[in-house]
């Protein structure tokens, strides 16, 4: 009798289930009868079959690689800024750095009639991982009275330290600790690959950001500095010592022997650049997604506690190429940053639409503007740059270049050649002299700046 009631109290239980959940109607999942009309959009033809057979063992982008735009592009162009030689990243995202030490390593090589010539990037990672550390660990301490799940405490455990970064690093890293040759303190293997570094660094950073939301408030001085000390250690382990004096000898663009002298960083920046670079610029953007003529401002999108977080004046397309231009004709290369990936052929260093033809291939269509592309996560600003050409015809640019820093054999001699039609989609942010700004743009930065939270999607380091 018992097991009667408890075999008709299962399969009570059963029918009440089934009928919560029928089969004929999902509530928005996929039903036997949706998957069969789902599924009839592949018909198995000749032409699907012959698709299917080569994308088994072939690259989608290698397949959409269209056929009609494989010939190399005209690489003249009626305006470029004078600079030589290539630099290389490796395998790091310190994107930013190379194209900032770029901006004015042309500047410097005209200004002084030098050969090929570079800054030591690595001498400002090592100062950029210690200013990043602190900003970490400092803002913990500001943030100790929050809960651990609060939005912001959870973004900086998130994000304790990395190598990607924007131009306000390089404005305030420079001012503070100024620059070296880079043969004064070269790279090393964990500055080409930072990943292995970059973890061991977060994980440390992570344990002592608990640490400090559970000292004393009287503690938290004193033990960052102590966590501060080790990060130093394993940064001079990765990375060598930064130097606080050198001597350099100097040597024009004939390979003639100019002078040798002992600089200091800060000294051999002031000599040789002397710039100011946390006033003589301003950053503008192309975001179609939020108002233009608005002046924006991330929380935490900075390298340095002490320093700015960095301001964006949103724009017209139109309105930044007209800078741009001027400061190319004036011989002055320019921070630039993009969504590099979207539609770029690689190996011959073309950025063009037109080069992969991904519709055709899959037998979809892809109609999102860059506003959309924007709002949905499907674009943003991944790689910074330094702009270093235009090619005008009739006054209007056709093409533009930037110098990388994926080495000299990358590209078109390391360079990246942008059709007019690819910047206007994916071009996003330039850095951009003052004096190449119109009267009517700098008074806009006159604005009190948006605050935006730093996760927001204008604060996705370059890399």
């Amino acid at each position: 009798m018992r097991k009667t009631i408890l075999l008709a109290a299962s399969l009570l239980v059963s029918v009440t289930v089934f009928a919560q959940k029928p089969a004929g109607d999902p509530k928005g999942g996929i039903s036997a009868d949706m998957l069969r009309e789902i599924s009839s959009a592949y018909k198995g033809t000749a032409a699907d079959k012959a698709l299917r057979n080569a994308l088994n063992s072939t690259q989608i982008n290698v397949l959409a690689a269209s056929a009609d735009n494989l010939a190399m592009i005209d690489t003249h162009f009626s305006d470029e800024v004078k600079t030589k030689g290539r630099t290389d990243q490796k395998s790091s995202g310190r994107c930013w750095l190379f194209t900032g030490l770029n901006v004015l390593r042309s500047r410097m090589i005209e200004k002084h009639d030098l050969g090929a010539f570079t800054f030591s990037q690595n001498y400002l990672f090592f100062y950029d991982q210690l200013e990043k550390a602190n900003l970490f660990l400092q803002g913990i301490i500001d943030t100790r009275d929050l809960p651990l799940e609060d939005r912001k405490v959870d973004w900086l455990f998130s994000n304790p330290i990395g190598d990607g970064g924007q131009f306000t690093g390089v404005s305030n890293l420079v001012m503070k600790y100024g620059v070296v040759p880079s043969d004064v303190m070269p790279e090393t293997l964990s500055a080409n690959n930072t990943s292995q570094m970059r973890t061991q660094l977060a994980t440390k950073l992570r344990e002592d950001g608990l640490r400090l939301r559970a000292a004393k408030p009287a503690d938290t001085g004193k033990m960052k500095l102590e966590m501060l000390k080790e990060v130093y250690r394993m940064l001079v382990l990765c990375l060598g010592v930064p130097p606080t004096e050198f001597t350099w000898a100097r040597y024009n663009s004939k390979g003639e022997f100019v002078s040798e002298k002992t600089y200091t960083p800060k000294g051999f920046y002031q000599e040789f650049i002397g710039e100011d670079l946390e006033n003589n610029y301003i950053m503008v953007m192309n975001n179609p997604s939020v108002e233009y003529g608005k002046v924006y401002e991330i929380e935490y999108d900075r390298h340095v506690y002490d320093g700015q977080n960095w301001v964006y004046l949103n724009l017209p397309i139109e309105k930044i190429k007209e800078m741009a231009i001027a400061s190319i004709k004036d011989n002055t290369a320019l921070y630039f940053s993009c969504d590099v990936g979207k539609f770029l052929d690689r190996p011959r260093g073309i950025a063009d639409l037109k080069n992969f033809d991904y519709e055709s291939l899959m037998g979809v269509s892809f109609g999102m503007d860059k506003k959309e592309r924007i709002l949905t996560h499907a674009s943003g600003s991944t790689h910074a740059m330094t702009l270093i050409a235009v090619d005008l015809k009739d006054g209007k640019p056709v093409k533009w270049m930037v110098e990388n820093s994926w080495g000299a054999a990358s590209g078109w001699q390391g360079n990246i050649i942008m059709t007019d039609e690819w910047f206007n989609e994916y071009m996003f942010r330039l850095v951009v002299e003052k004096k190449y700004v119109p009267a009517d743009v700098m008074a806009q930065m006159n604005q009190k700046p948006i605050l935006l939270p730093a996760w927001d999607p204008m604060f996705a380091p370059e890399e």
